[in-house]
């Protein structure tokens, strides 16, 4: 009735009713049961049809988020469809009818990527950010699944993989790269966190409601490039420290640096005067932006959260 209401006043522009009705997985590509792409396919749209319906059904979006849907995984539907098609084609092939002998085991390894699920790239538009400042962070490319990378993590110094800690619990993470060592010597990122933090425009405030925690609609985290021990972790600015809970325990779990046997700076690119990377809550880099370019990020986040 929750999802019914919201849609009280909304009508879809192709054909005149109200979209209420969503098809998923096999329900709209139906195949050959080949390398289990349709699994990872149907997942993914689970994946992206779940977020949004969640923050609709919550009034934190508005209905019309939802025509993202197709607008997104129709496309991922036809070219599954597409290449279904194909390698269903070439594995019933006589080995005669082949160009070569090699010709589907080279099939095979140019489509990996494709079968795993991870090929998907969605091109620029409501909840995906132009490229302008990709060359800030060029291993996350906006509008692809976000590519993990080791970090320790500094409270505990554990290492671990900052992309699985990204819980499937519908928020959207902010991933803050330093542009210094330590938070004394990052003039752009204690600046972008104060207005985080304080500021009437920064999407944790802007869109939150009374009682909710600063992490409840966006999870912001930050890396260093620097190693375990070099500062304190309650040397960051407050907005990395959120208090959270019945009982406003502060989070320290958001504070990382790099992995001496792997720098994430290095590995994913990331500019040393340091960037933002946005991602959605359904795991896709939705946007790169710099540390100075608050009005980009509270103008993308009004288009989401409105």
């Amino acid at each position: 009735h929750r999802l019914t209401d919201r849609f009280d006043d909304v009508s879809d522009d192709r054909g005149g009713q109200d979209p209420r009705v969503f098809l998923v997985g096999d329900a709209c590509h139906t195949h050959s049961a080949k390398a289990g792409q349709g699994m990872n396919v149907s997942m993914q749209d689970g994946y992206n049809l779940g977020w949004k319906l969640a923050h609709v059904v919550r009034g934190r979006s508005a209905p019309d988020l939802l025509a993202t849907y197709a607008d997104e995984r129709m496309p991922v539907a036809r070219s599954l469809v597409e290449f279904d098609r194909e390698r269903a084609r070439m594995s019933s092939a006589r080995p005669e009818d082949l160009p070569n002998e090699e010709a589907l085991q080279q099939h095979y390894a140019e489509s990996a990527e494709f079968t795993a699920g991870f090929s998907v790239h969605y091109p620029p538009g409501r909840l995906i950010g132009e490229s302008t400042h990709q060359h800030l962070a060029t291993g996350f490319p906006i509008g692809r699944r976000f590519h993990s990378s080791a970090v320790v993590r500094l409270s505990d110094v554990n290492p671990v993989e900052l992309g699985h800690l990204h819980e499937a619990d519908g928020r959207w993470r902010l991933y803050a790269f330093a542009d210094g060592p330590r938070p004394g010597a990052a003039p752009a990122l204690a600046a972008w966190a104060d207005w985080l933090h304080t500021a009437s425009d920064s999407p944790v405030r802007t869109h939150a409601r009374d009682g909710d925690d600063l992490d409840a609609l966006i999870d912001v985290k930050v890396v260093f490039p620097s190693g375990a021990g070099e500062f304190d972790v309650t040397d960051v600015p407050e907005v990395f420290l959120p208090a959270v809970g019945r009982f406003g325990l502060r989070d320290q779990g958001k504070v990382f640096v790099t992995d001496p046997a792997s720098d994430i700076f290095a590995a994913r690119g990331i500019d040393p005067g340091g960037a933002v990377v946005v991602v959605r809550p359904d795991q896709y880099v939705a946007h790169v932006l710099p540390l100075t370019h608050t009005q980009g990020l509270a103008e993308f986040f009004t288009r989401v959260f409105s």
